[in-house]
């Protein structure tokens, strides 16, 4: 059983999100972007109140992903894809996207904090930042 509830198009959903904001950076990349993803729904902190879906995460605004509004992400989700996202719903985490709310792409150095959450490290062009446990306990499962 998956850390969040969800069905087989929400789990799509997701998977559509994470090719289209990390197919670059491989199956690590997109693992950790599904982290991210499950985290907004399983923090009901800080930014993410009251996100208790999939969908909801994905088309949160503001707050929400830039590859929605490409059609890139409009694009079906494919099996590889799916299965990756299913990784992520069923709780596997990557360092450093283990207890992440943000990530974002610089154009140079990481921040040290960005929303306010610490830099918690870089995955190739990505890096990554996690709220402090009393900010966010839900994130740390």
């Amino acid at each position: 059983m998956g850390v969040i509830k969800t069905n087989s198009e929400q789990t799509k959903l997701l998977a559509r999100l994470m090719r289209a904001e990390a197919e670059g950076e491989g199956d690590q990349g997109m693992l950790m972007v599904g982290n991210v993803g499950v985290n907004r729904v399983l923090g009901n902190c800080m930014d993410f109140k009251d996100i208790r879906t999939i969908e909801d995460m994905v088309y949160q605004s503001p707050g929400g992903f830039e590859a929605v509004q490409k059609s890139y992400f409009y694009q079906k989700a494919r099996d590889s894809d799916i299965r990756l996202a299913e990784r992520s719903i069923n709780g596997e985490r990557y360092w450093p996207a283990t207890n992440s709310l943000w990530y974002f792409r610089p154009v140079g150095e990481c921040p040290a904090t960005w929303y306010s959450q610490d830099n918690t490290g870089r995955y190739k062009a990505h890096c990554f930042f996690s709220p402090q446990y009393s900010d966010c306990p839900n994130v740390y499962y």
